[in-house]
């Protein structure tokens, strides 16, 4: 039966069994516009002529929100739009509901009759139950020809998500769902005892599946955070999720027909909710949801190991760290996030493993299916989902380029970093796990100027042994090969929970809470057990020690006593020891800078934290979208600052490093450079391109070309033009 032909006779059955004047249905075009499929009632000719714009009219409003409308009284309604076309001013009830296809609109679908009457809850559910039907009939393609306008339905439009730059680099490739919709294909059941029965046993399956993941305490290994887990048990017990799913069961459904028809209910009902905490429950839910799905389908909750394919790019809401290392490295070509900030977990580790990543991608998850061509662009955070080919082809050609530019960057790996007029800029890379150490050979680092061991700590099950953390860092001084290695001690706390940390606090303002070194005096058994194993593992060889967020100088003091301690502890019992053992500060905290010259007596070296540094400077929150770009990096109140370290490291002779984004930006680390700040640490894939500035600059004619701006307060964007019509002038690539 031919696609027209199947939807005529849906609707006609529809009118029948509603006993209605009039059933219509409406199908979404990629125009944003809807046009009507097929009527019993309606003038015939109507039919693929009569149109409406999202928001117009009933229909519109319906397709607009994403909830049905059930008016006794139509064209009394504010939104009611004649169409002269289509006949429809005789007919005064209304009932309208919306094709819905994972929380995604496709349609509309209405019931009119020329009687005031109010349609019944029943009516209401069979309307939605057959949505589904339809919205299916629309997903798989089937009346995909059917416009005379020759306009495709809104299915493989190109969709365009304007995100977040959270990790540089460009990934062409087809989307793998992190947490992929079930495909539901038995819609209608033939006993509904039975069906009932399956889901109570699926439910009773998942609630102890829930549970054993909560009493195995393999919280962090599955990727979900403990509190996660307690609101999936909640939700998994709530009687008032189970009744509608029991419901729709009763009104026909299968069991896995009813779940996904609640769950796409609940969707809809909640994409336009802004507050965070509740979109979190929502995400909480439609995980759940998605492993009830799965356990009636396949009697697994899980997915089950991923078959990628050779360019996956990861797309989800939110992911845990220890997710995205489940997945081979070598088919993974990109990750789109609806959440996600610069500081999350999943981005950290995406950053050290050179994975292009965007976040804040709204809405992108239920517009993608498995499969569908997608590009992400790490450099401006928007994700291309089915490009259309000439973006594509001009992605490919960018993707080249940096590949050929990449390829430059190799030939400079072995070159001393000098700049034109012989001033050398030491060029380390930031590291954190096991898969960053082949790239210090690889970069042409020279050395290791952050080492956050707390990812280590962030992707386990449980809190790391002594041993275990003794093996690694043992291994990144041997990756390293006589070059520095600088390690940060443990920096947990504020955005970075540990999920089997118990003693951590609800803090309304984490960032400025109990974190990193404040934790760790606090809580000396961490720090010590940790320090235990750094000494260990350096034996014969240099240990650097950096404390993060330090404060006040008295913190110093107590941490260097602790370690000590750690030092006579290790050598009355035989140990060996580090043949030096250099002690330093991060400079992230806004107190220090009154205080420079203190700090650099009391410590063997000085790193600059500039992401924290400049947020506390500023009051503005990083991972929040709305001002984390909202002040410029090179305004003449920061570059100010960090002059003012520069002067004070050099006046007491203390090596001084900056870690941080800036660092890695070409023309910020010119920036930095002409300030007198000459060692900086990156990601490993920023020393090419930073080194290739270095090389073509000539530093002191550089530093009096931003003198007399940096002194006289002009502002951070003349300060970014200078420094671009200079690598204009002299050819280098920023």
């Amino acid at each position: 039966m031919a696609p027209q032909q199947r939807l005529d006779r849906i609707v006609a059955q529809i009118a029948q069994s509603m006993v209605a004047e009039v059933c219509s249905v409406y199908a979404l075009r990629a125009d944003g516009v809807l046009e009507l499929y097929a009527t019993v009632g309606l003038n015939p000719k109507a039919v693929h002529q009569s149109q409406l714009r999202l928001g117009q009219g009933l229909v519109g409003t319906i397709a607009a929100s994403s909830r049905p409308l059930n008016l006794a009284e139509a064209q009394k309604h504010p939104a009611f739009e004649y169409l002269p076309e289509t006949g429809e001013e005789l007919y005064n009830s209304f009932l309208g509901v919306p094709i819905l296809r994972a929380g995604r609109t496709l349609g509309v679908l209405v019931v009119q009759n020329e009687a005031h009457r109010a349609y019944g809850d029943d009516e209401g559910e069979a309307m939605e139950t057959v949505a589904m039907v339809i919205g299916e009939m629309i997903a798989t393609g089937d009346l995909r020809s059917l416009s005379s306008a020759g306009v495709e339905l809104d299915l493989a439009k190109p969709v365009t998500h304007h995100g977040q730059p959270l990790s540089e680099g460009i990934g062409l490739g087809h989307v793998v769902l992190h947490e992929p919709r079930v495909v539901v294909t038995a819609m209608f059941n033939d006993d509904t005892q039975a069906e009932l029965e399956r889901l109570a046993a699926a439910l009773s399956s998942l609630r102890l599946t829930i549970d054993d993941m909560l009493s195995r305490g393999d919280v962090a290994f599955e990727g979900e955070h403990r509190d996660v887990l307690e609101t999936y048990r909640m939700f998994a017990h709530d009687k008032g999720w189970v009744q509608r799913m029991e419901e729709a069961i009763r009104n026909g459904l299968t069991a896995e027909a009813g779940v996904e028809k609640v769950q796409s209910d609940m969707r809809a009902r909640l994409s336009t909710v802004t507050d965070p905490y509740l979109r979190e429950r929502m995400s909480d839910f439609d995980d759940l949801a998605n492993r009830l799905l799965r356990q009636l389908i396949s009697g697994e909750p899980s997915h089950g190991a991923k078959s990628l394919p050779e360019d996956a790019i990861i797309v989800a809401r939110h992911m845990g760290a220890a997710e995205l290392l489940d997945y081979p490295r070598d088919r993974l070509r990109g990750l789109v996030l609806e959440e996600g900030a610069p500081t999350s977990h999943v981005v950290i580790v995406a950053r050290a493993m050179n994975i292009p990543v965007a976040g804040g991608a709204k809405g992108v998850v239920a517009m993608s299916d498995s499969g569908d061509a997608i590009i992400v662009d790490g450099l401006s955070g928007h994700v291309h989902l089915r490009p259309q080919p000439d973006v594509e082809a001009a992605y490919a050609e960018k993707v080249r380029f940096r590949a050929r530019r990449q390829e430059e960057y190799r030939t400079l790996r072995d070159r001393p970093s000098v700049t034109a007029d012989g001033h050398p800029v030491s060029l380390l890379m930031n590291a954190g796990l096991l898969v960053d150490l082949p790239q210090v050979e690889q970069s042409g680092a020279a050395g290791i100027g952050l080492f956050r061991t707390e990812l280590q700590f962030m992707i386990a099950a449980t809190f790391p042994r002594a041993e275990a953390q003794e093996r690694l860092y043992r291994s990144v001084l041997d990756a390293a090969a006589g070059r520095p290695v600088t390690f940060r001690t443990l920096d947990i706390g504020g955005d970075k929970v540990l999920p089997y940390f118990r003693n951590a606090p609800d803090e309304e303002n984490p960032a400025l809470g109990w974190r990193a070194m404040r934790l760790a005096l606090d809580r000396p058994g961490l720090l010590r057990t940790q320090v235990r194993a750094l000494l260990k593992a350096a034996s014969g060889r240099e240990l650097r020690l950096m404390l993060p967020m330090v404060t006040e100088l008295h913190e110093i003091d107590q941490a260097r006593a602790l370690i000590m301690r750690e030092v006579k502890h290790l050598s009355r019992f035989g140990h060996g020891l580090p043949l030096t053992l250099r002690i330093g500060a991060m400079l992230e905290v806004p107190s220090l800078l009154f205080d420079l010259d203190g700090l650099m007596e009391k410590v063997d070296f000085v790193s600059i934290g500039s992401n924290d540094l400049f947020q506390f400077m500023y009051a503005a929150d990083r991972g929040n979208s709305r001002v984390a770009d909202r002040f410029e990096t090179l305004s003449p109140t920061f570059l100010r600052a960090l002059k003012s370290i520069a002067d004070a490291a050099a006046r007491h002779e203390t090596p001084l490093t900056l870690c941080g984004e800036i660092a890695g930006r070409p023309l910020e680390a010119l920036a930095l450079a002409a300030l007198g700040i000459t060692t900086l640490s990156m990601s490993p894939a920023a020393i090419g391109p930073v080194k290739a500035a270095i090389l073509k600059t000539d530093m002191a004619a550089l530093r009096a070309a931003i003198a007399d701006p940096l002194e006289n307060g002009s502002t951070g964007a003349d300060i970014r033009d200078i420094i671009r019509e200079y690598a204009e002038a002299h050819a280098i690539a920023l």
